[in-house]
């Protein structure tokens, strides 16, 4: 994570090699969350919990605040901008590509809203949430793969164990929430698919190869990944190559041709018109506005 100040303020500035860059590895941070000059996406589920001070974020379609001891879940696919930080402010969490998350053995109703925009919220933490996150983030950096990995194994199972507690789900949808869990094999059939997805995304690949990868049935495969996401696996793909995409825009002398050609994209007008859905703006304004930004920050610091 890159910072930069901007009228006093650490900003986050993103870049080919943070969390954009690479929408398919998991990552865990443990540091002041710097607010943002602008909105961005990632492919993974986003997991924050606020040790110390509060935050502010802004989602498609609702606003969060968040205050020490509150953890939350959001879909990054969805535009998200930290526009609050405290001054002393501590956040800790991770980056959950989905097939991660599909390990989790979480209500349907909870990842199937999370995938369509929700925020989870909630305040059932402890001073153990405090010390795990700091252990977990530990390990995770400490270039072993079995500490690693069981870091990763811990933050699922913490994960999980949310649902035993009062949470909510942002925006209120109303009452009446159903517990269906998610069959063992589907989940296991998802997170193959995004498996293959994730070492794949930026080839040339279609619904009948993801599904012959999981050993399913295309049509069964496309029901079963929308049910279990929100998404259908086209859009799971284009959101993973709109990620990368928007990490390379950022770089010095980024063309737009050339972007659109290395995330995965067939055509300049397809890449133009995703990139648009999602950004609100043209791959060649997110550029520019993001050279703005840079030049602020280097005026400024």
């Amino acid at each position: 994570m890159a910072e930069s100040k901007v009228g006093g303020r650490a900003v986050y500035q993103p870049g080919a090699s943070s969390i954009e860059g690479l929408p398919t590895s998991l990552q865990m941070f443990h540091t002041h969350p710097p607010v943002m000059a602008m909105p961005h996406w990632h492919a993974q589920v986003e997991v924050n919990y606020i040790i110390r001070g509060s935050v502010h974020y802004r989602m498609n379609d609702h606003e969060i605040r968040l205050n020490a001891g509150d953890m939350c879940l959001f879909w990054g696919g969805q535009p998200h901008q930290m526009d609050e930080s405290s001054d002393d402010s501590l956040y800790a969490g991770a980056h959950l590509p989905l097939v991660y998350f599909f390990r989790l053995r979480l209500p349907v109703n909870i990842s199937s809203r999370l995938m369509q925009g929700e925020t989870l919220v909630t305040s059932a933490t402890d001073a153990a949430d405090t010390e795990n996150f700091a252990r977990w983030f530990r390990y995770a950096r400490s270039g072993d793969p079995t500490m690693s990995d069981h870091a990763v194994d811990e933050l699922l199972l913490r994960l999980e164990r949310i649902v035993f507690e009062p949470y909510a789900m942002l925006p209120e949808q109303g009452k009446g929430e159903t517990v269906e869990q998610l069959h063992p094999q589907s989940s296991r059939s998802v997170a193959r698919m995004c498996d293959f997805i994730a070492a794949n995304f930026l080839q040339e690949i279609d619904s009948e190869h993801i599904a012959r990868a999981a050993d399913l049935h295309p049509k069964y495969a496309m029901n079963l990944f929308k049910k279990c996401t929100g998404m259908t696996l086209a859009k799971y793909v284009n959101l993973l190559r709109l990620s990368h995409a928007q990490a390379m825009l950022m770089r010095e002398g980024a063309n737009v041709l050339q972007v659109a050609m290395d995330s995965g994209f067939g055509s300049i007008s397809a890449f133009n018109k995703s990139f648009r859905h999602i950004a609100g703006m043209s791959p060649s304004d997110f550029r520019r506005d993001m050279r703005v930004v840079n030049t602020l920050s280097g005026i400024q610091r």
